[in-house]
């Protein structure tokens, strides 16, 4: 379980025969989990500032992970732990989609960012709620048929990976787990 609340970018060094290795002054443990662009994985090696995860060919086919390349910056968060505040919304580590960038306008001191996602996991996004873009927790400011639109505040931008965004890019999207729950339910 995680927040959404980013608390490192990390720089990938290599991935390789499905190990990827990322940069990284965050502190972890062995068999710790770490989100890496929003996806779950497993720390399998620590060694002089360098974090190793298998990445098994399900998450490389969905989420944006087998694009990077070495150099590439991440957003890296640590699992919660008990007792951690809940600052951001509950993200699972468990990607949706790949969604793709519509736009990135100025807006004041920071920006708007427009995505574009499939029909079918769009219900589960709505105008002030919760939606984690690149791990990053974020309220959803506007939606359309085609897709929903974050405004990036200044220190979003100043501490994140998002400050880069740019049309067309992929980035790793999971909706809001509630909205899903809520949905099962009511279908019953």
């Amino acid at each position: 379980m995680f927040t959404g609340l980013v608390r490192a970018v990390g720089a990938v060094v290599s991935l390789d025969n499905a190990r990827l290795a990322v940069a990284s002054e965050l502190r972890t443990g062995l068999g710790d989990s770490v989100a890496v662009d929003g996806v779950c994985l497993t720390v399998v090696g620590t060694d002089d500032g360098t974090l190793a995860f298998d990445v098994v060919p399900e998450t490389l086919a969905r989420t944006a992970l087998g694009a990077l390349r070495p150099g590439a910056r991440v957003n890296l968060e640590p699992a919660l732990r008990a007792g951690d505040p809940l600052g951001g919304h509950y993200v699972q580590g468990h990607v949706d989609a790949v969604a793709r960038v519509r736009s990135v306008e100025a807006e004041g001191d920071g920006r708007r960012a427009w995505f574009d996602l499939a029909p079918a996991l769009l219900r589960y996004v709505v105008s002030k709620g919760s939606v984690a873009v690149a791990g990053v927790s974020l309220t959803v400011a506007d939606v359309d048929e085609r897709g929903f639109a974050v405004a990036l505040v200044p220190h979003t931008l100043a501490h994140t990976t998002l400050a880069s965004l740019q049309p067309e890019d992929a980035v790793n999207v999971e909706t809001d787990v509630l909205a899903k729950y809520v949905e099962k339910l009511v279908a019953r």
